[in-house]
């Protein structure tokens, strides 16, 4: 059975720290990996820089991703996952509190699968982190890698 490893993708520590707290009370996930800038998160998933010794059959199921990013910005790491054949089919789930026309069309156009604005409310936040984990790691089916 596939681990159901999710990678996210968050510079602020509170975001951070509500998203993985949601994510645990909700009994969805057997880890999560964060990665806090754009570079971080490309390393990961191409098993480069500090993940050099990552297995690459390790990937996550789905990967959260904030847009406003340190170093390399969200729209650019979907840019380069949806454009690589190792990481096309990898779901990926904007996650910003960004309410951009702009970034939300930018966003389907390069690939994204979802795109969720993130509730200010940490009630409400819980429970999208709650219904995301629900629909990728428990409802939602992918091919064998």
């Amino acid at each position: 059975m596939r681990r159901k490893l999710i990678l996210l993708v968050e510079d602020n520590p509170d975001d951070e720290a509500l998203a993985i707290r949601a994510l645990k009370k909700s009994n969805l996930a057997n880890e999560i990996a964060v990665a806090r800038d754009g570079v971080e998160a490309l390393d990961f998933l191409f098993c480069e820089g500090t993940y050099v010794d990552r297995d690459p059959h390790d990937a996550p199921v789905v990967v959260l991703l904030d847009l406003k990013l340190p170093k390399i910005d969200g729209l650019e790491v979907l840019k380069r996952v949806k454009s690589d054949e190792r990481t096309r089919r990898l779901p990926v789930v904007i996650m910003t509190s960004s309410s951009e026309e702009q970034d939300i069309v930018s966003s389907y156009d390069l690939g994204a699968n979802s795109y969720i604005r993130k509730p200010v409310d940490f009630n409400k936040f819980t429970e999208a982190v709650a219904q995301l984990g629900l629909y990728w790691l428990v409802l939602n089916e992918v091919p064998d890698a």
